[in-house]
């Protein structure tokens, strides 16, 4: 039986790994909806290591990493709403004052030779009950329409599209859109 780990992320070791999921499943959920060559640009395995250290440094977003055998298979980053957040080292730009009081996945990436084994769920499953036990309402993400495939996983989880989108322009011509899906915890008695 595989032995798993799921572990806060706070060394390089750990923000390297993360920023390499997310880059591997960029290049694999998008290589039909972004460019080549701004994926080659921007896309790179170390892009986001420093925005993992830090939000370890700052300590308002987390960040869980689930390991086998020393392997990264997943990652995820979340923490409370980010409301009115504006671009910089992200793609776009985040408003949501309307659900400030909730926690967000600011993100969640699966090696992509590892999509489809459930290590999705299980760092799902740990991010919703800490933002839960954490007092958060409910917790929502924005996830791109282009990707049908994590769409379908995260309405297997009773997330839903609230309507709301933003549009994310990579480059002149590319015109993406990011939809924020949410989910209300239930109330316990």
């Amino acid at each position: 039986m595989e032995q798993f780990q799921l572990i806060d992320a706070c060394t390089e070791e750990h923000f390297r790994d993360m920023s390499l999921l997310h880059a591997l499943g960029w290049r694999a959920a998008y290589q039909d909806s972004i460019p080549s060559d701004y994926m080659s640009r921007e896309i790179t395995d170390d892009r986001w290591v420093p925005v993992f250290r830090n939000n370890a440094e700052e300590g308002v977003y987390h960040g869980l990493l689930l390991y086998s055998a020393g392997r990264p298979l997943c990652c995820a980053t979340y923490g409370p709403a980010r409301v009115d957040q504006s671009a910089g080292d992200t793609i776009c730009s985040f408003s949501s004052p309307d659900l400030a009081a909730w926690g967000e996945l600011v993100s969640l990436y699966t090696h992509p030779g590892c999509w489809g084994q459930g290590y999705g769920s299980i760092v799902m499953e740990e991010v919703l009950r800490r933002l839960r036990t954490q007092g958060y309402p409910g917790c929502f993400l924005y996830v791109l329409r282009e990707n049908d495939r994590a769409r379908r996983f995260y309405e297997t989880l009773d997330f839903i599209w609230d309507g709301h989108s933003l549009e994310v322009t990579l480059t002149p011509e590319t015109l993406l859109t990011d939809l924020r899906y949410c989910k209300e915890f239930e109330v316990m008695l």
